[in-house]
């Protein structure tokens, strides 16, 4: 499956047990040994939930949240049972997806953002509005004072005047890596256009530039509310497609809707 580009394997094992070990993931997510992806996805069972889900990045890493991939999955689950709305278990905490209007597409709610330099988490105390970290000289900065917000995993958003020129695959790395992060980092670059849209472009940790990032959409939107650069709901446009994000005031949970696309059924041997 995939969400706006964002590519998944989505293993079934609601019904066998299955382990894999991270070559096997790796081997499954690259393209020239197996399907290629860039998170592997399981579906298990789950006792508080309809599935538990299982992620994997491309590098065989286990995380916690995807929200592209609880979008596949909430959409395929409600296809198969004809349900209008189900509740997925993660590691980051239980989820909830519902059926939109629009054919293939589906909203998640992602839960409450953790904005505190705990929960993201970071190395060290630091104010994550506008955090001390910058790329390039001390006295002519490339980029400085991104934001960090955790959407299930950690997120570092820089926000930038041209999307299209920003350096992805040059600082991506660099910030992933950067030991502020001790989990690693996803890295997102966003051009506010206005008030209610914002355009995106997301390093991934454990995968590199991807076309979606679900989460990053969600940290993008949290980030510009919190910078006062953005309205709580706004459409987050991503190289693959639009998502439409929204930090609800009453209860402080991020909603995501968005389309995704069934590219293929079958069986891999493991």
């Amino acid at each position: 499956m995939n969400g706006l580009g964002n590519r998944f394997v989505v293993l079934d094992a609601r019904k066998r047990r299955v382990v894999l070990t991270e070559d096997q993931v790796r081997a499954i997510a690259d393209p020239a040994t197996g399907p290629g992806c860039d998170q592997l996805v399981m579906l298990e069972p789950s006792d508080k939930a309809d599935v538990f889900m299982r992620i994997w990045n491309a590098d065989g890493s286990e995380v916690d949240a995807c929200g592209n991939a609880t979008r596949a999955v909430g959409w395929k689950i409600m296809d198969d049972t004809g349900r209008p709305d189900i509740s997925i278990a993660t590691n980051a905490g239980l989820l909830h997806a519902w059926a939109c209007a629009e054919p293939m597409t589906a909203m998640v709610d992602m839960g409450v953002p953790g904005t505190d330099w705990t929960q993201i988490p970071l190395s060290e105390p630091m104010e994550t509005i506008r955090m001390e970290l910058q790329v390039g000289p001390l006295d002519n900065p490339v980029l400085w004072g991104p934001s960090a917000v955790s959407m299930g995993n950690p997120h570092c958003v820089f926000f930038v005047d041209d999307v299209d020129a920003a350096p992805v695959r040059e600082v991506g790395p660099m910030i992933e890596y950067h030991p502020l992060f001790p989990e690693r980092v996803n890295v997102g670059f966003a051009q506010i256009v206005d008030r209610g849209r914002v355009r995106l472009r997301v390093w991934e940790r454990g995968v590199g530039e991807t076309l979606a990032c679900g989460t990053g959409a969600c940290a993008a939107l949290v980030a510009g509310v919190r910078r006062k650069l953005l309205d709580r709901m706004a459409v987050v446009e991503l190289t693959g497609g639009p998502l439409a994000v929204e930090w609800r005031a009453e209860d402080g949970h991020v909603l995501m809707a968005g389309a995704v696309a069934l590219d293929a059924v079958g069986e891999i041997d493991l």
